[in-house]
C-alpha cells in the first residue's frame, strides 16, 4: 500500500494533463562534483516527478528497444477504451507466441476476467494477458497498437514506436526520457498502480490454481516506496526497469535500460538511492 505522503505528494503530477516537462537539474554542479556512481544500465535517467528536475542522466535521449516496458502503454490504452473489466477473455492461438517462441502458463483455452489479464500483464509481464488484451479491443490487435502511437504522440513521446502491445518485438523502442513521460502518464491511472506494485497473486484458469509474483524484486522486498513499477526483458533491451518510488521526501521516476545481468537493474536502483541519500542537500524537497 502506498503512504500517505507519497500520494498527496504526487498530487499536483497527477492532476496535470499536459505531458512531463524534463527541467535541467537547478544543482548540477553539486550532483556533478559528488561521487556519480557507476551504472550497468547503458541508459538511465531519474528525474524529480514534481519538478521535472533531472537528477541524474546517462544516454537519456538514446533510442532503444524497450521489451516488456511496453505494457504500461498497453495498459492505458487498454484502461482508455472503456471495455467492461470484468468482461471473460479467452486465450486463443493468436496469443501464442511465434516471433521468440516464449513459453506461458496461461494455455489456449485458458478464461481469465479482462482485469486478471490486466493484472497478470503488469505483475508478471505475462505476454499472453497482454497479447489478449490487445486482440480484443476495438478493432483488434493492429487498431489497437495504431491507438499505442498515437497516445504515445500525444504524451510527447515523439521518438517511441510500438510493434505489438507484449514488447516482444524489438522494433519496440524508446529512450529513457521518452519512458520517463510514459511513467508519469501511467501514475494517473490507479489500476495501474496498484497493478503494478502487488507482490502476488494466484488466478484459477483450466481447473487449476496458477501462483503469480511481481517481476520486480523491489517490490517483492516491500523495502521501498514503490508507487508504479514496470520490468522487461529480452536478448535485444537487456534488463529493462521503471519506477516511481520515493527516495528521503521525494517521488522520482527511476528509469534503467539494457542492464547487463540478471540483478544490475536492480543494483543500478540501489545504487542511485543511495547516492542520493549521501547529498541530500543538493537535491531533497523540505
Amino acid at each position: 500500500m502506498l503512504s500517505r505522503f507519497f500520494v498527496s505528494g504526487l498530487t499536483a503530477m497527477l492532476l496535470a494533463t499536459s505531458p512531463l516537462v524534463l527541467a535541467q537539474p537547478e544543482h548540477e554542479m553539486q550532483l556533478a562534483a559528488s561521487s556519480v556512481p557507476r551504472l550497468h544500465s547503458s541508459a538511465a535517467l531519474v528525474v524529480n516527478a514534481q519538478t521535472g528536475e533531472v537528477l541524474f542522466g546517462k544516454n537519456t535521449d538514446r533510442m532503444m528497444s524497450i521489451a516488456s516496458i511496453t505494457k504500461l502503454m498497453t495498459a492505458m490504452v487498454m484502461l482508455d477504451s472503456g471495455q467492461p473489466l470484468d468482461e471473460l477473455i479467452t486465450i486463443s492461438e493468436a496469443e501464442i507466441d511465434r516471433l521468440k517462441n516464449t513459453s506461458s502458463r496461461l494455455a489456449v483455452g485458458s478464461v481469465l476476467s479482462r482485469r486478471e489479464m490486466l493484472l497478470l500483464a503488469l505483475m508478471s509481464s505475462e505476454n499472453r494477458a497482454a497479447a489478449s488484451l490487445a486482440r480484443t479491443s476495438p478493432g483488434g490487435t493492429s487498431a489497437f497498437v495504431s491507438r499505442m502511437n498515437q497516445k504515445a504522440r500525444q504524451l510527447g513521446m515523439h521518438s517511441t514506436r510500438f510493434y505489438d502491445p507484449t514488447g516482444l518485438d524489438s522494433r519496440n523502442t524508446s529512450t529513457a526520457e521518452d519512458l520517463a513521460r510514459m511513467v508519469a502518464a501511467a501514475y494517473r491511472y490507479p489500476l495501474i498502480r496498484e497493478d503494478t506494485t502487488t507482490t502476488d497473486q494466484q488466478v484459477y484458469a483450466r481447473n487449476r490454481m496458477l501462483q503469480y509474483r511481481n517481476s520486480n524484486a523491489l517490490v517483492r522486498e516491500g523495502q521501498w516506496q514503490i508507487g508504479l513499477s514496470k520490468t522487461g526483458y529480452t536478448q535485444e533491451a537487456g534488463r529493462c526497469l521503471v519506477m516511481m518510488a520515493t527516495v528521503g521526501s521525494t517521488p522520482l521516476i527511476m528509469v534503467f535500460l539494457d542492464s547487463e545481468g540478471s540483478s544490475a537493474r536492480i543494483n543500478d536502483a540501489r545504487n542511485i538511492k543511495t547516492w542520493l541519500e549521501k547529498h541530500p542537500a543538493t537535491w531533497l524537497a523540505g
